[in-house]
């Protein structure tokens, strides 16, 4: 059987996701024309929103845990927008 992994825990995941897609080589055209870049840094982003969609809606976790999880969720859209769309 798998360990359950604690909200905290899910949260620094969402953030070493955002880690690794933020130190991902980048080739010398735009991010968004390289497709398997653009398909690497997507599927981390999905990774990190996968582990913390549901923090939200768990009872018996503390307010600051969800208003982290709410910070990092903005944090992944964020780091999706800048990766790949351009300025």
């Amino acid at each position: 059987m798998s360990r359950l992994i604690t909200a905290s825990e899910r949260i620094v995941k969402a953030r070493t996701l955002i880690d690794q897609a933020r130190k991902l080589e980048r080739s010398q055209e735009d991010p968004w024309q390289d497709f398997s870049y653009a398909a690497q840094v997507k599927d981390l982003m999905r990774q990190g929103r996968e582990l913390i969609k549901f923090i939200g809606y768990t009872s018996g976790i503390s307010e600051e845990i969800k208003e982290e999880a709410k910070v990092v969720f903005t944090e992944l859209d964020q780091t999706e927008q800048e990766l790949l769309h351009r300025k």
